[in-house]
């Protein structure tokens, strides 16, 4: 078991230390994708986007009921959802259209928070099969012009470990593109159920025609 494990160890190393230069550089971007994979799956739980609490406050709400609760429960469960809405509460003595307009950027930053790094996995998904071509042709070039003085075995054996970084780079990118394709088709989502939270919050704070908020700004 250890036997084959060594050997299966070494044939790993074989195959990166064969890439070359641009096997070291794909390394080095896949562990940073990794690293923002990693990073944007704990942030974009919907717990940690959501909180079911802070729904639940803003469903139970009524007009001209008391926000004490509703302010309590974001502030023990701060979130991209519990910023705007407290963004709201803030400015529960302007008109609603101005009211709405301040909810509307603060829901921008928020969502610009969702998906920062995730431009680094759109830029993983183009460039690692970008970096991979070239390290394959930049040890073609080595081979073939050597390819008077070799034989057809060893010929053939440059040309299977010239293609490593081709593969590294198919192996890095196409993770990325599915994280990233994921990725921001939740944040979509979880944008739609922040709008429609908020827009709920807003029609019980100006339930009347005139625009006039039915409660007092946060202190």
């Amino acid at each position: 078991m250890s036997f084959t494990f060594a050997i299966f160890f070494a044939s790993v190393v074989s195959f990166f230390i064969d890439g070359g230069f641009f096997m070291i550089l794909l390394l080095l971007l896949s562990i940073v994708a990794l690293t923002v994979i990693i990073q944007r799956g704990i942030a974009l739980r919907e717990a940690a986007v959501l909180p079911k609490q802070v729904e639940q406050e803003v469903e139970k709400l009524q007009p001209g009921d008391d926000l004490g609760a509703l302010i309590d429960t974001i502030e023990e469960q701060p979130s991209p959802l519990s910023r705007i809405l407290l963004t709201l509460i803030r400015h529960a003595s302007w008109p609603r259209t101005e009211n709405a307009e301040a909810v509307q950027t603060q829901a921008r930053h928020e969502t610009a928070r969702l998906e920062s790094g995730l431009v680094i996995l759109e830029i993983s998904t183009g460039v690692a099969p970008l970096l991979g071509l070239l390290g394959t042709l930049s040890g073609l070039v080595g081979i073939f012009a050597n390819v008077g003085d070799g034989d057809p075995i060893v010929l053939a054996r440059g040309i299977s470990e010239a293609l490593n970084t081709t593969i590294m780079g198919l192996a890095v990118s196409a993770p990325s593109m599915i994280a990233h394709n994921y990725y921001m088709r939740k944040i979509e989502v979880m944008a739609v159920e922040m709008e429609s939270v908020t827009a709920a919050l807003l029609s019980k704070c100006y339930p009347n025609p005139g625009e006039q908020p039915s409660i007092s700004p946060l202190k």
